[in-house]
């Protein structure tokens, strides 16, 4: 799996700002969110919209802050401490607690799957042997957002954060965004249960090589004068 794109910082983080609204829609509609992509625009400018559940404008907001946090702080190195304050603002005022590891049993919904308690030392090791793997930048992330979906090391908001966290580090390494398409979100539904279910038989990899084909965004950049 090689990378799609090669991009500098400067041009990786010009292209996150660039569909951070499609990004959050995304991200919104991953978790269940009933809203609109211009819905979420204008949530986005600060424009209240009469008839939305206030739980999905909380959803979009704690998104905004997430993906401002990144931001404004790129170049810090990924680690556990980091993904934790990810999830402090993804899962803010929604979750028994947020910006901690969970410490009691979780279920996921449609899966007999039943992710272990973490552990603060496991989690560390698994994320660093992703992110120091010999693979591309651009499966790393992909690794980070499934490994982070099926670990749920968090009480809530796990696909989100792990969404923004594996953005992280593709912004980092100029390898492009992790977006999955409204479009493509019932066949993800259907891959990711099946990687929860059946992690170690190969053909559940496929997941990888859709999020891959379907969900990795990028610049086109010309150096043509």
């Amino acid at each position: 799996m090689i990378d799609k794109f090669q991009l500098t910082l400067k041009e990786n983080v010009f292209l996150a700002k660039k569909l951070i609204a499609q990004s959050i829609y995304d991200s919104a509609r991953l978790e269940g969110c009933n809203i609109t992509f211009p819905e979420t625009e204008t949530i986005l400018n600060g424009v209240s919209i009469a008839g939305l559940k206030m739980s999905d404008v909380e959803v979009v907001l704690n998104l905004r802050d997430a993906w401002k946090f990144v931001l404004n702080t790129i170049e810090e190195p990924l680690t556990l401490d980091y993904c934790n304050k990810i999830n402090g603002f993804v899962a803010r005022n929604e979750s028994l607690e947020w910006g901690t590891l969970r410490n009691g049993k979780v279920s996921i919904s449609g899966t007999s799957y039943v992710p272990t308690l973490p552990d603060e030392a496991d989690v560390i090791k698994s994320i660093d042997a992703i992110i120091n793997s010999d693979k591309s930048a651009t499966e790393r992330g992909i690794d980070l957002f499934l490994y982070g979906c099926r670990s749920q090391n968090y009480w809530d908001g796990n696909k989100r954060s792990s969404k923004i966290i594996a953005n992280k580090f593709l912004i980092m390494n100029g390898a492009g965004l992790l977006s999955i398409p409204d479009a493509k979100l019932l066949d993800f539904s259907k891959l990711l249960s099946d990687y929860y279910e059946y992690y170690d038989d190969p053909h559940t990899q496929a997941i990888k090589k859709f999020l891959y084909d379907t969900s990795i965004k990028g610049l086109e950049i010309s150096n043509v004068e």
